[in-house]
């Protein structure tokens, strides 16, 4: 077996095996590939839940940051790191870190992703407005498709791979200062 640094990307299909093994049931449908939002919104017809905006970000001390949140939710990326602990303000991250860390391509980015994280690189945060949602849509680590599942098993999965939530919480259009924004970890029973 290779050292866990030449780990290929996981596949969709290896994907779902492993959501099946965690008893996590799911619908995936397949489409042409969608890099925005808007494509997706243009694309995907009545699919249920929230559907997902996704940051892969980097601050200015190199550590990454998996950010989704709702597709119509604005983010300003200049006070950004003030919700997240990141150093100095936070830029996206470049696509070669993306497959190293995610496994997936510009336009693929997904919470999904973190199964390819195998050395916990990657701090992930979710929307408290995505969260409201019972179902959630994401790329299955490709923008060919979408699988939607319950927001409860999405955040099984994540912790599964060993990258609990944390919760970022809405700030109001208004009062968007430093410190005005709550995170909290994620607080589940099993």
């Amino acid at each position: 077996m290779p050292p866990d640094d030449a780990r290929l990307p996981l596949s969709p299909e290896a994907l779902f095996a492993e959501l099946a093994h965690l008893g996590i049931t799911h619908e995936t449908v397949t489409h042409p590939p969608l890099h925005t939002v808007e494509e997706s919104k243009a694309l995907r017809g009545a699919l249920p839940g929230g559907h997902t905006k996704n940051l892969f970000l980097k601050d200015k001390k190199g550590r990454h940051f998996l950010v989704s949140m709702e597709e119509d939710c604005a983010v300003d990326l200049k006070t950004l790191h003030t919700r997240i602990g990141g150093t100095g303000r936070v830029s996206f991250g470049n696509s070669e870190d993306m497959m190293r860390l995610l496994g997936v391509i510009p336009g693929s980015v997904t919470l999904f992703g973190v199964i390819n994280d195998h050395h916990g690189e990657v701090t992930v945060f979710i929307d408290e407005g995505l969260l409201a949602h019972e179902m959630i849509n994401a790329h299955p680590l490709t923008n060919e498709a979408t699988t939607t599942l319950a927001t409860a098993d999405m955040l099984r999965f994540l912790d599964a791979c060993g990258h609990a939530a944390q919760v970022l919480a809405r700030v109001p259009n208004d009062a968007r200062t430093e410190g005005d924004a709550t995170i909290t970890a994620l607080n589940r029973r099993d």
